[in-house]
């Protein structure tokens, strides 16, 4: 069977690089995929598959049904959305949407999924089950499309036992993959603070509630929350990436606003860390003259990859590739809104090497020069579809 999909993914292969190029050039961002939505329609309707669109407005399930359906169903996701991001990229099927660009590789999720479909359809009497496949937006933007999908159904009628997730991973040259049993990748929050204080002329600070110096106070401080309170083996980022102070060289300014993440491991320490840095920035903001509005929104929750499931996946890929090229990865503080799946029912989440072996600098995930090695796309599809396969038989 693994040859076999082998031999398939290498026929469909050129059609699927074209399917990642046309949707690389025109990217969208999350929750308005309208024209992504309908390209990946247009695909499943040249090839005769049946399809269910509409899901959280540009969401696509396509049931593919072996032999005796009911007997196990698994699940497959792709991503469809992009970042706003401009690409500076000079390739002909570079974006043609400014400041939109597919930074993140959904491009090869999507593409992939759509070359796993098309080998599942042919190799449907090969198998008992049935594969739910959905094309799911919005996973670059809270609150993330999966818990949308999974709040509309997708997750019902029927009901998949497990569900994998495959993304990109350019720190890993193309040919290779990665697993991690258990817990794979982090929770994540986004943090909003404004720091209100008392505008005024920079030479005269003892006449205003300085609001700059009072958010220098609170971002030094706040750090304490990650390197004295939080537990040793529970890993915890707080990072503060936008800061608008927006006054002048002899202007204070009458606010300070902070965006920032907070990510880690544990939804007991998540809970209390979010109590403790509310409570800190107040008090701090309120013993030097002024006041702080700290918001917590509260995003994706950690993936965890099932023990069992990540293992047979392993396997499976190790008979793919070659036990060499299957690695093993370490914990990731980036997060995935696939967790929302993997807290529901079994899970595996696992990495695609897209590293072209030749390139010295390897441009990183959410960057404007971001490309990958489209060698990896035959391969994508190709274990994806034989995990899925094997899940069924096994």
């Amino acid at each position: 069977m693994i040859d076999r999909v082998k031999e398939l993914a290498a026929n469909y292969s050129d059609e699927v690089v074209a399917i990642r190029r046309h949707l690389h050039q025109h990217p969208e961002l999350s929750f308005v995929e309208f024209e992504t939505s309908k390209y990946i329609q247009s695909k499943l309707d040249e090839w005769g598959i049946t399809y269910e669109a509409g899901m959280v407005k540009t969401g696509i399930v396509v049931l593919v049904e072996g032999n005796n359906p009911s007997k196990k169903v698994i699940a497959l996701r792709a991503d469809i959305d992009a970042l706003p991001i401009q690409e500076e990229n000079n390739f002909p099927y570079r974006s043609v949407n400014d400041g939109v660009m597919h930074a993140c590789g959904h491009d090869l999720h999507t593409s992939s999924l759509l070359g796993v479909v098309k080998i599942l359809n042919e190799l449907k009497s090969e198998f008992e089950g049935t594969v739910k496949c959905f094309f799911q937006p919005g996973e670059e933007r809270l609150p993330g499309g999966a818990s949308l999908m999974i709040k509309e159904g997708i997750l019902e009628n029927p009901k998949p036992e497990i569900v994998f997730g495959q993304h990109v991973y350019p720190d890993l040259p193309c040919g290779k993959v990665g697993f991690r049993p258990g817990i794979y990748m982090a929770s994540a929050d986004e943090l909003y603070v404004t720091v209100h204080g008392k505008g005024g002329h920079g030479a005269l600070p003892h006449k205003n509630v300085d609001p700059v110096l009072i958010t220098s106070h609170i971002m030094v401080a706040l750090q304490q929350v990650v390197s004295r309170q939080a537990k040793p083996d529970v890993p915890t980022v707080l990072s503060f990436g936008k800061v608008v102070a927006n006054g002048s060289t002899n202007v204070i300014p009458a606010k300070v606003e902070l965006e920032g993440t907070f990510r880690t491991f544990n939804e007991e320490w998540r809970a209390e860390a979010h109590e403790k840095m509310v409570k800190m920035a107040k008090s701090i903001a309120e013993s030097m003259g002024g006041t702080c509005d700290f918001e917590v929104r509260k995003g994706y929750p950690f993936l965890v990859n099932d023990e069992h499931v990540t293992l047979r996946a392993k396997k499976v890929a190790q008979q793919f590739l070659g036990e060499e090229n299957v690695v093993d990865l370490d914990l990731r503080m980036t997060a995935e809104d696939f967790s929302y799946y993997s807290q529901e029912m079994p899970g595996c989440f696992y990495r695609l090497g897209t590293a072209r072996p030749e390139e010295q600098k390897v441009s990183g995930l959410h960057t404007s020069t971001f490309n990958l090695d489209e060698n990896a796309i035959e391969l994508g599809v190709g274990l994806m579809a034989a995990m899925a396969i094997e899940e069924l038989n096994s």
